[in-house]
């Protein structure tokens, strides 16, 4: 079994950011990834300063490039089983390889649940958007329509309408708008349809309409939803981690300190699965983040096993003499000039 001092389950911007802080910090890391990034569908990242627009597989595969510069390593393989051994941490993957780590940092990511409606899959991560930070640039000026889902489908109105003049509010199955909401969305120009959506349109493979249950279809060419965030944590069941509906209502994740410390001695946790809003570029700081936290904890764990010996050495008798030993052969040395 290979052993490492940190393996890290997740190849996206957290996880490689964090592999490479610890291979610049001169620690064996392994980064294991399945190949199924969450933003896959997206044509580029945006938001992260001097890489907007740059396609998901390209940050991946840059990032990949510079934690081997330093010495880590990346591979292609799904994590199926993380169990402890002692003090350490044994990772096995779909291919029945096993890999031995003194510590563990887990960037899995998230998984959205969407809508079940038809037409609404095909057309997500292009069409069919839930981040305005993230694509609502993208779709500045267009007919904008937001499916309510949720206790939040006023608000995500509310904020696409500045990216564009023409959103109408599609209520479905979210609340019914307070009058003080009401009076929000009026002042704003933002049109509401009542009763629920029954599937989204497209022709030659783009969005163009809504389909109530009437029959009534109200062109659009894009649309917001707001998704269910639920982090992929079921390889830490082992280890006894599991998730808690986030404060926000949108969720589950990993709980973890501001470093990224689960609950388990020895496990961080960075990105999505532990924070389910924050975009890639807060994703890869959450990396950096966990990743000098892990280093200075081994530093720490290093230097306490090095002082362990320093110990047992000065209490052996042998060794102490020894000691004494070398201590006047340096002295002998330096009176003549050695």
């Amino acid at each position: 079994m290979n052993r490492f001092e940190v393996v890290v389950i997740g190849g996206g911007a957290a996880g490689l950011s964090g592999a490479l802080t610890l291979a610049r910090a001169r620690r064996s890391v392994l980064v294991l990834d399945a190949g199924e990034p969450r933003n896959a569908p997206a044509a580029g990242v945006h938001g992260f300063l001097t890489r907007d627009g740059l396609r998901p597989s390209e940050l991946v595969a840059a990032g990949a490039a510079e934690v081997a510069r330093y010495g880590g390593t990346v591979r292609h393989a799904r994590v199926t089983t993380v169990r402890r051994e002692g003090t350490r941490f044994v990772v096995g993957t779909g291919d029945g390889e096993e890999f031995g780590a003194r510590r563990l940092l887990v960037t899995t990511g998230l998984v959205d649940e969407l809508p079940d409606l038809p037409g609404l899959r095909e057309l997500w991560g292009r069409d069919v958007l839930h981040c305005p930070y993230c694509h609502g640039h993208e779709v500045r000026g267009q007919a904008i329509g937001v499916l309510g889902t949720g206790p939040f489908a006023v608000h995500q109105a509310l904020l696409f309408r500045q990216w564009s003049a023409d959103v109408t509010l599609f209520r479905h199955t979210s609340p019914v708008p307070t009058e003080a909401e009401r009076e929000q969305l009026a002042a704003r120009g933002v049109a509401v349809v009542e009763g629920e959506v029954v599937a989204l349109e497209s022709t030659g493979g783009r969005l163009s309409g809504v389909r109530l249950d009437t029959g009534q279809v109200v062109p659009r060419s894009a649309v917001t939803v707001t998704p269910r965030f639920d982090a992929r944590s079921a390889v830490l069941a082992g280890l006894g981690i599991t998730t808690v509906e986030h404060p926000r209502g949108v969720g589950s994740h990993v709980e973890t300190d501001p470093s990224g410390l689960t609950a388990v001695p020895g496990v961080w946790a960075a990105g999505n699965v532990a924070d389910l809003m924050i975009q890639v570029v807060g994703s890869a700081a959450a990396g950096v983040t966990a990743g000098a936290a892990i280093n200075a904890d081994l530093v720490a764990e290093d230097t306490r096993l090095a002082v362990e010996r320093w110990r047992s050495r000065r209490q052996d008798p042998f060794s102490a003499e020894a000691e004494a030993r070398v201590c006047v052969q340096l002295v002998g040395d330096r009176r003549h000039g050695l």
